[in-house]
């Protein structure tokens, strides 16, 4: 009944805004979804609303402090999974952790990682799957064409430029709610290859 009603809302939000969702979840239990372009905290009840229509929960990672005191559940219950940067076994490795500890997760990470102009991608995203052993699901919200939606799983292969660029084909013509924070999907461990247009 829930999942009905929030379905429901995750309809209601697209129509009122004029937008189009697409694309089919896949049957893997598991997988970290590249959430982008981001560029403005609008993008965050589009994702909502998203997660809403294809009746799944997201989940995503937050400082450990967040989850402290009273409302430690109420984070959780957002689909906040915890993390401790200052741990020795490192933010990838918790999450490996969590990925290898559930029988379902999916984890939507924004690899801009702010809402500001960016350089490059936080790499975090490609060795959380590979470690993780899980497939990238590249989402969207194309404010350019005010369209939401899911586009192809991508297994990491270990040549992170050759895997970059099949990403970078994919948002090659999207752009964010600002389109002058936009970057251009890439990251530094690609070395020189990075130095894309």
């Amino acid at each position: 009944m829930w999942r009905r009603i929030k379905y429901g809302m995750g309809r209601t939000w697209m129509k009122v805004f004029g937008w189009q969702f697409e694309g089919e979840l896949p049957k893997t239990k598991k997988f970290v979804l590249i959430a982008a372009p981001h560029t403005s905290n609008w993008d965050l009840p589009f994702m909502l609303a998203s997660a809403y229509i294809l009746g799944i929960d997201i989940s995503w990672m937050g400082k450990h402090t967040l989850f402290e005191g009273p409302f430690g559940w109420f984070m959780r219950g957002l689909g906040g999974i915890p993390v401790d940067r200052r741990s020795p076994q490192g933010l990838v490795q918790q999450v490996v952790d969590r990925f290898n500890q559930s029988e379902s997760l999916y984890l939507a990470v924004p690899p801009n990682g702010t809402r500001k102009k960016v350089e490059y991608w936080k790499s975090g995203f490609y060795h959380i799957a590979r470690s993780a052993e899980v497939p990238i699901l590249l989402s969207y919200l194309d404010w350019g064409q005010k369209r939401a939606g899911l586009g192809p799983l991508i297994t990491p292969t270990g040549d992170i430029h050759a895997d970059m660029e099949r990403i970078r084909g994919f948002y090659r013509e999207m752009r964010g709610k600002y389109p002058e924070l936009d970057c251009v999907p890439r990251l530094k461990e690609e070395g020189p290859a990075a130095e894309v247009a």
